[in-house]
C-alpha cells in the first residue's frame, strides 16, 4: 500500500501521481541507503519496449576526447542527406548514475524532433571520478565535436543540451566555449542543477518539494556527496561546477525548462533570470504538474511528452534559425 505519510500537492499530474503511488507500494530501498553500484544497476534494469524506440538513419558508438583520455559517445543521425545542426547532449543521473543506454530514446527523439545530429557523451561518473571530472570531460568532448562537425554529418551550427546534471554540464560548456571564442548557437537545459553552493534558504523549492516527488532532499544530498563531497563551500561556488555563479554575458541563447514539483526548480529559474538580465535571449518555462526527470517518463505521461516535444521543437527553431 502507498505510504500514508507521503503527501503530494493536488496539482501533481494524475498520471505521475499514479506512477509515484506504484513506486510507494513497491517499498524499494531508497537510493541513498544503497551503494552507487546498486543505483546504477537499478537504472540499467528499467525495461524498454522495442516498439517505442524511434528509428533513425544511423546510430553509431564512437570514441571522443575526454579530459583524461578517450570516452564513449553515441552519434545519432536522423537522415544521411544534407548537413544539419549538431547537438552535444549530456545525460542526467546526479553525476553518479546514468548512461548512454538509459537516455537512448531521449536522444533519438531529440535528433528527430530537432532535425539535428545528436552526440551523446558518456562522461566519467563519480565517485570514481569526482568533480570536476564530468565538467572537464563535457568541455573536452564538445571541443572534439566542434572540430569535426562535417565528419559527423553536421553543418557549422552547434548547440548543447542536457537534463539535471547534464543541464549543469551543458550550461558550463556554454560558458567555457564563450570564453574560448567559440560561441554556441543554443543551449537546452532541462531542470538543471546550477548552484552547488546554494541551499534551501536560497531556493524555496528545495524545501517545498523536499519529499514525495521521487527525487527528494536525501537523494540530492547523496548525489552531491558522490560528486562534490570532497570540496568545501568556496570550491562549490566555482562556476565550473555552479554555472549560476559565473559570468553569463554573451553565452548562447537558452531554453530553460523546469518542473513545478522539483526541488531544483528555483535553481533553473534563477539561471534563466540571470541569463535574461545579462541580455541573453531566453525562453523559460516551468511545466505545471511535472517533477524532476520527467523526460524519462515521456512515454508514460502525456504531459511530460508534451513538454518534451514543445522544448525540442523550440530548440529546432533556435538552431535552424
Amino acid at each position: 500500500m502507498p505510504d500514508p505519510a507521503v503527501t503530494r500537492d493536488p496539482g501533481l499530474d494524475p498520471q505521475l501521481l499514479q506512477l509515484l503511488q506504484m513506486m510507494d507500494a513497491m517499498q524499494a530501498k531508497p537510493m541513498y541507503e544503497g551503494t552507487v553500484e546498486e543505483a546504477r544497476a537499478a537504472n540499467a534494469a528499467m525495461p524498454v519496449d522495442p516498439a517505442a524506440v524511434p528509428q533513425l538513419a544511423a546510430v553509431e558508438d564512437v570514441s571522443v576526447a575526454g579530459a583524461a583520455g578517450d570516452i564513449r559517445a553515441r552519434v545519432y543521425r536522423p537522415s544521411l542527406d544534407g548537413a544539419r545542426p549538431t547537438i552535444v547532449f549530456f545525460h542526467g543521473g546526479g553525476f553518479a548514475v546514468g548512461s548512454l543506454d538509459m537516455f537512448d530514446i531521449i536522444c533519438r527523439t531529440l535528433a528527430l524532433a530537432a532535425d539535428a545530429v545528436v552526440v551523446a557523451v558518456d562522461y566519467r561518473l563519480a565517485p570514481e571520478n569526482p568533480a570536476p571530472a564530468a565538467a572537464q570531460d563535457a568541455v573536452a568532448a564538445t571541443r572534439w565535436v566542434a572540430d569535426r562537425l562535417g565528419e559527423l554529418g553536421g553543418s557549422d551550427v552547434l548547440g548543447v543540451a542536457g537534463d539535471s546534471a547534464g543541464g549543469n554540464l551543458a550550461a558550463g560548456v556554454a560558458q567555457a566555449l564563450r570564453d574560448e571564442g567559440r560561441p554556441l548557437a543554443g543551449q537546452l537545459l532541462f531542470y538543471p542543477l546550477t548552484d552547488f553552493a546554494g541551499g534551501a534558504a536560497d531556493y524555496p523549492s528545495m524545501s517545498e518539494n523536499a519529499s514525495g516527488y521521487m527525487i527528494d532532499a536525501p537523494s540530492i544530498a547523496w548525489f552531491q556527496e558522490q560528486y562534490v563531497g570532497h570540496l568545501d563551500g568556496a570550491a562549490l561556488a566555482d562556476p565550473v561546477l555552479s554555472p549560476l555563479r559565473g559570468d553569463v554575458a554573451g553565452v548562447a541563447p537558452a531554453i530553460v525548462v523546469t518542473a513545478e514539483f522539483d526541488p531544483l526548480r528555483d535553481q533553473g529559474i534563477a539561471y534563466a533570470e540571470k541569463l535574461r538580465a545579462a541580455g541573453v535571449p531566453v525562453q523559460a518555462e516551468t511545466c505545471p504538474g511535472l517533477i524532476h526527470s520527467f523526460l524519462n517518463f515521456a512515454l508514460m505521461v502525456d504531459a511530460a511528452r508534451a513538454a518534451q516535444d514543445e522544448a525540442f521543437r523550440a530548440f529546432r527553431d533556435l538552431l535552424h534559425g
